[in-house]
């Protein structure tokens, strides 16, 4: 046998010691990075982190075409100027609107019809759409979501006058239908269960015995009404009180939705129980979270809450349908008339499902007296097929129907 050279010898060894030290290394660094991510990564509901988290999510979804669907739109009408105006159109509220680039398309276009018109926005949240009303900084006023009671009170007391004939009053104009299915674009709302669940539609009176509770009266804008007062005999607390049988009779409904800050439950609120506020008792609430997406993005309530619907046979959640999952399916409601609606894109638009959102655009006027004619310009324009088409090439908020813009272009008269 040859025996090694001692000079070999040793710088084998040292090779050796070296590739046992890199090896050690790595087996222990590698944890230690896992860690330090999965550290990085926990879940909070801190306001600045979900803040952060919502505008990735926001500036991801703004540029994005959802709907490349043509709704027949023939039926609105052209815009055509009933006079030239001039001046500035102050803008205060709903972000979307510029995020998405859909204002800039609408004020480009009626500059062309209108120019001597010029704008001044302010399109940082729905949030201080009415507080720029209130304060007189604002001619118009977008909102994502119909105004809330505090901001109709606001402005009732800002605009009182002694003299009923005197002071100021609000006129709200819807200027399009909220999305299907698209994150912070106004989605429509829905009931959803496991999809086990027999079930498959629901009226808005079952709806309400399930959400809501025994009620002494409810909010109609700014009036009390008693007249939509129910008792207790009224709730569903069991799948048998739908007609369910079997093992599903006596099963108690587990029931999930928004926490009360969101303003998809004063949706509900207004629309299913009668604007009481009187919830199911046992309403188990969520709220958005940070830090669990990779990308940094929001994971909102209704995803979380569609998470924990999967798993319970039993339950059932106002939601939407982006957080969808295939262990989970919408319900048909139906309205007034008695016919049940599905949940998809074309009952929304056409806007006889019960749970659709609208987007709004909210201005005051002296009562008496005609609204400023360069706003007035400005909301028959956006109500036009040309305001309609441009929504509609956006591809996330919902065109209006020819009907809807009609009863809207009244409202302005």
């Amino acid at each position: 046998m040859n025996k090694l050279n001692p000079t070999l010898l040793a710088s084998r060894m040292t090779g050796m010691r070296t590739l046992v030290a890199l090896t050690l290394t790595a087996c222990f660094a590698a944890p230690l990075h896992i860690a330090s991510a999965q550290e990085s990564a926990k879940a909070t509901t801190d306001a600045a982190a979900l803040s952060k988290a919502r505008a990735i999510g926001t500036k991801n979804r703004s540029s994005k075409v959802y709907y490349i669907k043509k709704f027949d739109l023939n039926g609105l009408p052209a815009y055509t100027p009933q006079q030239q105006v001039t001046g500035t159109i102050r803008q205060w509220g709903d972000n979307y609107l510029k995020d998405s680039g859909l204002m800039a398309v609408w004020e480009d276009q009626f500059q062309k019809f209108q120019p001597g018109v010029k704008f001044a926005d302010n399109l940082a949240s729905s949030a201080v759409a009415f507080p720029g009303l209130i304060a007189g900084v604002a001619d118009l006023a977008p909102l994502g979501r119909q105004a809330l009671w505090d901001e109709l009170k606001g402005f009732e007391r800002e605009g009182a006058k002694p003299n009923d004939a005197e002071g100021t009053e609000i006129v709200e104009i819807v200027m399009a239908t909220g999305s299907y299915d698209v994150r912070g674009w106004t989605f429509a709302l829905g009931a959803f269960v496991h999809k086990d669940n027999p079930l498959s539609k629901l009226t808005m009176a079952q709806l309400d015995g399930i959400l809501g509770s025994e009620r002494s009266g409810g909010w109609d804008g700014l009036d009390w009404k008693t007249s939509v007062a129910r008792g207790p005999e009224k709730n569903i607390r069991t799948w048998g009180q739908l007609g369910l049988t079997g093992e599903w009779a006596d099963k108690p409904i587990h029931v999930y939705g928004f926490n009360f800050k969101y303003h998809f439950a004063d949706e509900i609120d207004k629309k299913v129980l009668k604007g009481s506020g009187k919830w199911n008792e046992n309403l188990k609430m969520y709220s958005n979270m940070a830090g669990l997406k990779h990308d940094g993005s929001l994971t909102p309530a209704g995803e979380l809450m569609m998470k924990d619907l999967s798993d319970d046979r039993f339950g059932i959640a106002y939601a939407a349908m982006p957080f969808v999952t295939p262990q989970t399916k919408a319900l048909a409601l139906a309205g007034q008339d008695g016919k049940f609606v599905a949940l998809n894109i074309d009952n929304v638009q056409n806007r006889t499902y019960p749970l659709i959102r609208d987007v709004y655009y909210y201005l005051k006027r002296d009562k008496g007296k005609p609204i400023d004619p360069k706003v007035k310009e400005f909301l028959r324009y956006v109500l036009s097929r040309e305001g309609q088409s441009a929504i509609q090439r956006d591809g996330k908020y919902l065109p209006l129907t020819a009907e809807a813009a009609k009863e809207q272009l009244k409202k302005l008269d």
